[in-house]
């Protein structure tokens, strides 16, 4: 069976195994399926479908068949936000921070 994707200025073409169909409207109930294309398709409208994955889509790209790669947005980062004052109190700075050790004046005074 055969399915007809389309955007704006693209239509791909995409052949679906009995397997990859049932695979396929399983994964409906939860998500959208991901979108297979070949990497002689993908490369030759590389910037349509980087697009399309910045927009929220998955696609798969395939060679012979078999899949080969997996597009998809990038996880959101899980990097707490910063926030200020959460160190008060636990940082302190030495009596001496501003001072130059003695070791050091002297390395620095001696001829080469």
């Amino acid at each position: 069976m055969s399915q007809e994707f389309s955007t704006s200025s693209l239509c791909v073409h995409v052949m679906m195994t009995h397997k990859e169909e049932t695979m396929s409207e399983h994964l409906s109930d939860n998500a959208p399926s991901p979108q297979k294309i070949g990497v002689r398709e993908f490369r030759g409208n590389l910037t349509a479908y980087l697009r399309q994955v910045r927009q929220g889509s998955t696609i798969l790209v395939t060679s012979h068949d078999q899949v080969v790669a997996e597009l998809r947005p990038p996880a959101p980062s899980y990097r707490p936000r910063r926030q200020p004052g959460a160190l008060r109190g636990r940082i302190r700075i030495s009596e001496d921070f501003d001072e130059t050790p003695p070791d050091l004046l002297e390395s620095m005074e001696r001829d080469l």
